[in-house]
């Protein structure tokens, strides 16, 4: 009996244990809420690359990276700094000061997952990109486009830095500055790496994760650029349809990485009517769909790290 007793014990203490973990592992709706409220706010002045807005969405970053314990990786602290330039139209100040904000979690490995998102928009709409004509002077707050995907890269840098867990590899969170201007911050992290490309596992991206349509489903991008995906991927289910599609490239930040031979996913919800507009706002989120696909992303990075340095395709 007194044996029944302990073995029952132990089993509790191992569901309690499993539990606990499993907790860990959920995403936080609320941090979601918060996030895309602060960056898509009005104050925020549609986080135009090289205007105050802009600058404090790289400071709020740096600020949970900081509070998460990431390791500063930048060329200044979290900061690699660069200049972008404003081509679409013809603009005095053209030339804008930006930054990339870089965040590492160091578990000792010899490869290192990186993570990014792009924290900035188009501000008033003035130096192109705003497909509402009439818009042009309003507030683009770009809820969806992109606070939606910095909102992810904190809570995943909140989930690996805080799970309690050594994983087998290293993480490099990453938030873009001006990829409104043409994938400038990415590009310039891919050129003036902070650390070896060679020693980088692969890459998710996030940009436009909030607005999940089912009739579309979630569309992963990049699944053709490693033999490794197809394992990865098998036998994961979420609570979301999503869509595989073969092509590393996709007019978001992965790009770059995939022109450097990086294997890459670029996580998207698709085009829809508020896309650069004034009325991308924080109301319209779905923040259900948006919470079941970082849990998604948390599965796939799991996954990832079951496989050995992951092998590069062409898709194109």
């Amino acid at each position: 009996m007194r044996m029944i007793g302990i073995l029952y014990a132990t089993l509790i203490c191992l569901c309690f244990s499993s539990l606990s973990q499993h907790a860990m592992a959920q995403v936080n709706p609320k941090n979601l809420k918060k996030h895309i409220k602060f960056l898509a706010s009005d104050k925020m002045k549609g986080r135009e690359t090289g205007r105050a807005g802009s600058h404090k969405a790289a400071d709020y970053v740096e600020k949970y990276f900081k509070k998460y314990g990431l390791q500063a990786m930048g060329e200044k602290g979290y900061r690699q700094s660069f200049d972008a330039k404003i081509r679409r139209v013809k603009l005095v100040d053209s030339i804008r000061r930006s930054d990339n904000v870089i965040g590492y979690l160091d578990n000792g490995a010899p490869y290192t997952i990186v993570v990014g998102a792009h924290y900035d928009h188009l501000g008033y709409g003035e130096f192109g990109g705003s497909r509402d004509s009439l818009g042009v002077g309003k507030l683009h707050n770009g809820a969806d486009d992109n606070a939606s995907g910095v909102a992810g890269l904190l809570e995943l840098a909140r989930h690996y830095a805080t799970n309690k867990e050594k994983e087998a590899f290293n993480f490099l969170f990453i938030g873009f500055g001006a990829e409104e201007l043409g994938l400038v911050g990415s590009r310039y992290f891919t050129e003036n790496p902070t650390l070896p490309l060679s020693n980088i596992h692969w890459m998710l991206n996030m940009d436009m994760i909030g607005r999940y349509q089912e009739q579309n489903g979630l569309a992963i991008i990049g699944y053709g650029t490693s033999t490794a995906f197809p394992k990865i991927f098998d036998g994961l289910t979420s609570s979301i349809k999503f869509n595989l599609s073969k092509d590393g490239n996709g007019g978001s930040d992965q790009t770059s990485f995939y022109r450097k031979n990086i294997p890459v996913l670029f996580f998207h919800t698709g085009g829809h009517d508020d896309y650069h507009k004034p009325t991308d706002d924080e109301f319209k989120i779905d923040y259900r769909s948006l919470e079941a696909i970082l849990q998604l992303e948390i599965d796939v990075i799991d996954n990832s790290m079951k496989q050995p340095k992951m092998d590069f395709q062409w898709t194109n």
